[in-house]
């Protein structure tokens, strides 16, 4: 009877290590961030992105040499001109400084929004990149590894070669 229990004991133990073990989650990780930046489309992306930045400074910067040029102007030929002319002449001056401001915050907003309407798709692809690789490795929570992301340790499996090879590069 004592031996029995010893064996109903041990294999009661057995089979909670066995579920136990059964029951663990298979957890990788992939830097996220790392992968974005790697795709051919990002690298295309920050181009056109960087391309309009650029075209919207040279914009702001000649209407700011304009502004300039037009405030010197007002200023060298302020002794010449009546109150009223100065007056109407400073109300100019500020309606063009107003209208900078105005296209600054607009290139703002253009930018944010075609950032947006780049990088969403990117994102989209590698997170479904992810979920196939991760899926045919049996894997059941991936988590990212950026730095800040909030994972502390990152010794399991590392998924990013597999999903880059996924994503064909």
């Amino acid at each position: 009877m004592k031996h029995l229990k010893t064996l109903l004991f041990a294999s009661l133990l057995f089979i909670g290590a066995t579920s136990f073990s059964a029951a663990q989650s298979k957890v990788a990780h992939i830097n996220t961030t790392q992968l974005v930046d790697a795709m051919p489309e990002m690298k295309a992306a920050k181009a056109e992105i960087e391309k309009l930045t650029k075209t919207y400074e040279a914009e702001i910067k000649t209407m700011a040499t304009e502004l300039q040029t037009k405030m010197k102007q007002f200023q060298s030929e302020a002794d010449t001109k009546t109150e009223e002319e100065n007056t109407a002449r400073v109300q100019e001056v500020q309606t063009m400084e107003q209208s900078i401001r105005q296209y600054q915050a607009q290139a703002q907003q253009d930018l944010q929004k075609k950032e947006t309407d780049l990088l969403k798709p990117i994102f989209e692809k590698a997170k479904a990149a992810i979920d196939k690789v991760a899926k045919a490795l049996g894997y059941e929570y991936v988590l990212d590894s950026t730095t800040g992301g909030g994972v502390l340790v990152a010794d399991g499996k590392d998924l990013l070669e597999d999903v880059k090879k996924e994503l064909g590069f």
